[in-house]
């Protein structure tokens, strides 16, 4: 896997503490754990970080004789946060050795212009700081913070009763939840801070002194957003020491404070296929496959036959050029592996037109396509297909799309060696046609047109479509609910390229969670004559697994885990109850269900406009729905297909209100039991559980950000 960020600890400037082992026990032989963060670096690195120790200025030269960082190593794109550790004069504390504590003036404008640009900057003072002859106070003053020159000490609210084992009144923040996961954090001779008027609309206290403590109620953490960038100054070293790490929650308010650090204040990280530059843009032969695709669309009927009206002679120079561009095409080296598919298209066109353009049939070349065969990363498919794309074109146009399979070799080894799956094709977009022009973030081989249904053997999804919809849906939910985000959401959310691989490893666990565990029913009967809950159960169990799968790939140091875990949560919650028609919504059923559980277990709240979420229940109150729902399957077994419905259908109701002319919701005595099921299934509503008003207002306040993700793809 690609790592999240690129984190530098500095120990150029004669730090007290070393992330490298050996010289932390240099340092102190008697207790090395006194000299070191190297748990601090340990746990970045498990979370998806890389880390860099830095021994000489970030110019190259030594800290003796440098004067300046103004290099590309201090460039937020290479760098994306970079972490001052407490430095000292000698006659204070074991150092390293390296360099000087006090930073040149030319050093802190290259830090300051650094973090403007978009860098991420940790700073870790100390106790009666002025003493040790570092420079970290200027440093600090730089974005109006002011480090003070004292020992806190609370006789009250402490650490093993020890007075400057001060513990941290902490503070949640409206926006940034960096507390997720923390409920205490100790501070041991701690200093304290100021925030100056100037920066205080873009500062905020993390954790406190108490008001029983001197100086009360005195700032211990500060964050700060400065110009593109992000700043985190903390009043004592000690808490993340290798001898303190470990105590309350010092460990992940230190991985929240770093990702958070890590994460720009604005902007969008863009993913590798969107920064380089797209070929078809260049290549006249695309151009002119798509002038006759759309020309055909243009002609055809919802079946893709011709209309009645339709001018035949255009529509064979038509087809004429749709070939002429495809062999064209298939001749460079990047198709080169479609030939006989690509061949196959060509002569499908062909027997369309000597049919007299009646319903096509394209199944010759849907049979030589196989993606699934050759799944290599970055291998580019053009398909040309009579199609309807799902969640954007109903009819079966014709449609062109290039599509570029991502397969990275973590991904490829997760698959072979933990959820076998040769079906599963995670793609990208290229380019594509207007049937792409929309929400449709699949390709799967039931949408083309054929003249019998065919056994299909691969299943391709977007996931840089669905990754840049669920970025800006969630985006624009969490501000408009003012929901506090913990940091790896945040990073999520403007990082393209991360939610992408986010969203494979999601679609691949959920895609293989369709073949295991107790299941009653074939996964994919929405194709049947089926209530459509059922199949709202069905994917919302899968999404549930992988859920609970994402606990154990996280221990097994799979750090897109806890990732995955805040996209399907916020994309079940948000995005998919408001997203496409009411009409058998049976994915934002299940969204609506993930809502009302959470709400009804008091794990989300909903007051003042705001929404809130106990972070320390979530985990825990989505399993138990897993839970719930596999229990339901379980006793499922033993039912009749109908009875199975009911009590499904009672299950669900239970958390979601149905409409109140249901005629489901009034009990087994007003259905047609007695005939046939389909008499019951059509007895079902269209919007059998309509949303409630949490989802009628977001769906409506969110119209526009909604109607703007057709088409996305970063």
């Amino acid at each position: 896997m690609r790592t999240l960020a690129q984190v530098i600890f500095d120990e150029a400037h004669r730090p007290a503490w070393s992330t490298d082992p050996e010289l932390a026990a240099k340092m102190n032989p008697a207790n090395p754990k006194d000299a070191g963060y190297t748990i601090a670096a340990e746990t970045l690195r498990q979370a998806g970080f890389e880390t860099k120790i830095n021994t000489e200025t970030f110019d190259g030269a030594t800290a003796e004789t440098a004067n300046g960082l103004d290099t590309p190593s201090l460039d937020p794109a290479a760098t994306q946060a970079i972490v001052l550790l407490h430095g000292s004069e000698d006659a204070w504390e074991a150092t390293t050795k390296h360099g000087s504590p006090t930073w040149s003036a030319a050093e802190i404008d290259s830090i300051h212009r650094y973090v403007q640009a978009g860098g991420g900057l940790v700073i870790l003072a100390e106790t009666e700081q002025l003493k040790y002859g570092n420079s970290t106070a200027e440093i600090a003053a730089r974005f109006g913070i002011e480090i003070e020159n004292l020992t806190v000490q609370d006789s009250v609210n402490n650490y093993r009763e020890v007075a400057t084992w001060v513990l941290g009144n902490l503070v949640n923040h409206p926006k940034h939840n960096l507390l997720a996961g923390v409920q205490a954090a100790c501070f041991y001779r701690a200093g304290a801070l100021k925030i100056a008027p100037a920066v205080a609309a873009n500062s905020f206290a993390l954790a406190t002194t108490s008001a029983s403590a001197t100086p009360p109620n005195a700032p211990l953490i500060v964050c700060q957003e400065s110009g593109l960038g992000r700043v985190v100054i903390i009043a004592d070293s000690d808490l993340f020491g290798d001898d303190s790490i470990g105590d309350l929650n010092h460990q992940t308010l230190w991985q929240n404070l770093v990702t958070w650090a890590a994460t720009p204040a604005t902007g969008i990280k863009a993913s590798q296929a969107a920064t380089q530059e797209n070929w078809t843009k260049t290549h006249g032969d695309w151009p002119r496959l798509v002038d006759a695709v759309e020309g055909l669309r243009e002609l055809q009927n919802k079946d893709g036959s011709l209309t009645e009206a339709a001018d035949r002679g255009k529509a064979a120079k038509l087809v004429e050029q749709a070939c002429d561009a495809i062999g064209t095409l298939a001749q460079q080296p990047r198709f080169k592996h479609q030939a006989a598919h690509l061949e196959a298209t060509i002569q499908d066109f062909k027997k369309w037109q000597a049919g007299g353009f009646a319903v096509p049939d394209f199944l010759d070349s849907l049979m030589l396509f196989r993606p699934d065969l050759n799944r290599s990363d970055r291998l580019e498919n053009l398909v040309v297909f009579p199609m309807y794309t799902q969640n954007g074109n109903p009819n079966r146009n014709f449609e062109a799309v290039i599509a570029r399979t991502v397969w990275p070799t973590w991904l490829a080894e997760l698959e072979r060696n933990q959820y076998q799956n040769p079906a599963f094709v995670p793609i990208e977009f290229v380019a594509f046609t207007k049937g792409y022009d929309t929400n449709s973030a699949v390709l799967f081989p039931e949408t083309v047109a054929t003249r019998e249904l065919a056994k299909f053997s691969w299943g391709g999804i977007f996931c840089d479509r669905e990754a840049a919809r669920f970025r800006v849906i969630t985006s624009a939910a969490a501000d408009l609910l003012r929901l506090s985000l913990p940091a790896e959401a945040e990073m999520l959310l403007v990082d393209q390229g991360l939610a992408q691989e986010t969203y494979m490893l999601w679609d691949l666990v959920h895609d293989r969670a369709h073949s295991h565990g107790e299941l009653p029913f074939d996964p994919f009967m929405i194709k049947q004559r089926m209530p459509f809950w059922m199949y709202a159960l069905e994917e919302l169990r899968c999404d549930l697994t992988t859920f609970r799968e994402s606990l154990k790939l996280q221990e097994q140091g799979v750090y897109l885990a806890p990732f995955m875990r805040h996209a399907i949560l916020f994309d079940r919650l948000f995005r998919f109850p408001i997203t496409g028609d009411r009409v058998r919504n049976y994915d934002g059923l299940g969204g609506q269900l993930i809502f009302a559980w959470l709400h009804k277990n008091e794990v989300l709240l909903w007051r003042d406009n705001t929404v809130t979420l106990d972070w320390q229940k979530v985990n825990s109150s989505i399993i138990d729905l897993g839970e719930a729902i596999e229990d339901l399957y379980s006793k499922g077994i033993d039912r009749s297909r109908l009875s199975h419905w009911l009590a499904s259908y009672e299950f669900v109701s239970a958390w979601v209100q149905p409409h109140p002319s249901s005629v489901w919701a009034k009990g087994v005595d007003a259905l047609p039991v007695d005939g046939q099921l389909r008499e019951v299934v059509d007895k079902v509503m269209p919007d059998e559980f309509p949303l409630n008003v949490f989802y009628e207002t977001l769906r409506k306040k969110l119209a526009t950000a909604i109607t703007e993700t057709a088409g996305i793809t970063a």
